[in-house]
């Protein structure tokens, strides 16, 4: 018995394409995009609205960024709002500095939180009106044990808590000590107003946790109107609520921290209460993110501010020369997921290089120069030669570069003693100068201390670049800068801050610093093109790798450049 073959029609073809590239657009879904579509769909929201809220304490790093992108790419595929807040609890800790660090770092990243700028400090008034609605319903009480009492009073992971001896004092006593509270009264540390919740609860995030505590500080926003001030796991889902954020997405340290987030909204009996979503945070290899070790790199001297480009913060990378696209192709490639994993800082590396591979001129520059004289070429004659200005992007034309007698190559591009297999500058030996002549070693000058100070050579005028000549050929290039029109300027070359095969960490718990993880180079040349450079502007130093001007320290008249990345890879996408 032969089988026969069900023949479908145009329209089940169609059908069982477009379950198969629905199957498909679902399994390419983060989970978090999963969650979204499933409330959209089942009407839990109607509307998406996310937000990005730092601690004003410090500088912003590389894992921020991937924070904000998420918080703000979200918004934008699901036609929300993205709001901009800063969660100010904190008066300890907080800087107007770091505010406007903040704003200008986003700004950067390009997320565009329009009018939506808010201020967790703005929103005291009904963080103390919650409070007070807890105490009356009996879900809050002032507590008098001193912080190390009640870290003792908490028990742990394997014995439940003891109930502090204030838990059971009225409504009414408890509410006229917080209005004491309030009113400064009470010294720092003296009293504290902590939840009611369940001190036997598996989650010692439940047994009774702090909600307020008196701080007689002055505060970068509100300045000394308050003397109280709410702790951060009570504030953020009441500040999330207030701004009807229907999504809050935090990274995955916060995932115990929810059934409190939870019983807070729920208790507040807000009417759309937001949902909490963690992520796993995102971990660079051989690098600091620490806001405690960085500000310590800051204060001894180790680095020169938290915009150094030996750090991962994004002032720091922005300062570096990686610029917007590649950060958000770095997060792109790291993705999003519930488990943490630590990823190789040569991705990141790899993400910047094939984003100014095509966009980045591609210049000479000479970083530890010494003079090369061509002896048989006519003094004081200057002719020029062409040159593409990015080899992998025609678009962007060609230029001109003077040549002359003498111009300037790299010291490493001339050996007295030549290893096996060089093919650069020798006695003897002939290579091309990069868009120019074949050149061939004469001889060499050095120094009372043997170093060598000026390579001698002859051309050949038949060589030049583009003449096609094919009588000879020659197995090294090497590039040069014209001597008279040359720019002089500083070059500083950066490796990793911290030693990769010693570990971050000293046993002490002290970072293992890189003590090369800075070369500056005070003294290099540029050909003409460099002309009228500026900070953020990058370019390809042939050979030697991608470069930016430094927007700290460079001024027309003393170029500063920064090595962004080197031209080598070792990451494979």
């Amino acid at each position: 018995m032969t089988e026969t073959k069900a023949v479908l029609t145009e329209a089940e073809r169609e059908e069982k394409l477009q379950e198969k590239t629905e199957e498909k657009e679902v399994n390419s879904k983060n989970f978090i995009e999963q969650i979204i579509e499933k409330d959209l769909e089942e009407g839990v929201y109607q509307h998406v609205q996310t937000r990005f809220p730092p601690e004003p304490n410090g500088y912003l790093h590389i894992g921020h960024a991937k924070s904000i992108l998420l918080n703000y790419g979200l918004a934008q595929k699901y036609h929300g709002k993205f709001n901009m807040r800063f969660d100010d609890t904190n008066p300890t800790k907080e800087k107007t500095e770091f505010v406007e660090s903040i704003l200008a770092d986003i700004r950067w990243l390009g997320a565009d939180w329009e009018d939506r700028l808010f201020f967790a400090s703005n929103y005291f008034q009904q963080m103390y009106e919650a409070a007070v609605t807890l105490i009356r319903k009996g879900k809050a009480y002032v507590c008098d044990l001193s912080a190390e009492e009640i870290r003792s009073y908490r028990g742990s992971l394997t014995e439940p808590g003891k109930e502090s001896p204030y838990r059971n004092r009225s409504v009414e006593e408890n509410l006229e000590l917080f209005e004491n509270m309030k009113n400064g009264m009470y010294q720092d540390g003296e009293k504290v107003l902590r939840a009611k919740i369940d001190m036997a609860s598996p989650n010692i995030n439940m047994r009774d946790p702090v909600i307020y505590r008196v701080a007689h500080m002055t505060h970068h926003n509100t300045g000394d109107t308050w003397c109280i001030y709410p702790m951060y796991d009570f504030a953020h889902p009441i500040e999330d609520a207030i701004e009807q954020i229907t999504h809050s997405i935090c990274t995955l340290e916060f995932e115990d921290h929810r059934p409190l987030y939870d019983w807070v909204v729920r208790e507040l009996e807000y009417p759309e209460p937001p949902k909490q979503i963690e992520f796993a945070k995102l971990y660079l290899t051989n690098v600091v993110t620490g806001k405690r070790y960085i500000k310590k790199l800051v204060e001894d001297g180790v680095v020169d501010g938290w915009d150094d480009p030996r750090l991962v913060t994004i002032a720091a990378l922005r300062r570096r020369g990686f610029t917007p696209e590649s950060i958000k192709k770095f997060v792109e490639l790291c993705g999003v997921s519930k488990a943490n994993s630590s990823v190789d800082y040569a991705m990141l590396e790899y993400c910047i290089r094939e984003d100014l591979k095509q966009k980045a001129p591609r210049y000479m520059a000479v970083l530890d120069p010494i003079r090369l004289v061509i002896d048989n070429y006519p003094e004081g004659e200057t002719e020029y030669v062409e040159a593409c200005n990015n080899p992998e992007n025609e678009a962007m034309g060609t230029r001109k570069i003077p040549f002359g007698r003498e111009v300037y190559i790299e010291r490493d591009d001339f050996r007295i003693e030549p290893p096996k297999k060089y093919f650069r500058l020798f006695p003897g030996n002939e290579v091309r100068l990069m868009h120019a002549y074949f050149v061939t070693c004469t001889g060499y000058e050095t120094d009372s201390d043997g170093k060598v100070t000026v390579v001698h050579a002859t051309y050949d005028p038949k060589t030049k670049c583009g003449s096609g000549f094919s009588e000879r050929k020659v197995k090294g290039t090497i590039h040069w800068v014209p001597k008279e029109a040359a720019i002089e300027a500083e070059v500083r070359l950066y490796e990793n801050l911290v030693d990769e095969e010693k570990g971050k960490l000293n046993a002490d718990g002290t970072l293992n610093l890189n003590e090369h993880s800075i070369q500056v180079m005070p003294v290099c040349y540029l050909e003409p093109a460099f002309y009228g450079a500026k900070a953020p502007d990058s370019f390809q130093f042939v050979r030697n790798g991608f470069f930016c001007v430094d927007s700290k320290d460079s001024l027309p008249e003393h170029l500063v450049f920064n090595r962004i990345v080197s031209l080598k890879s070792s990451f494979k996408l």
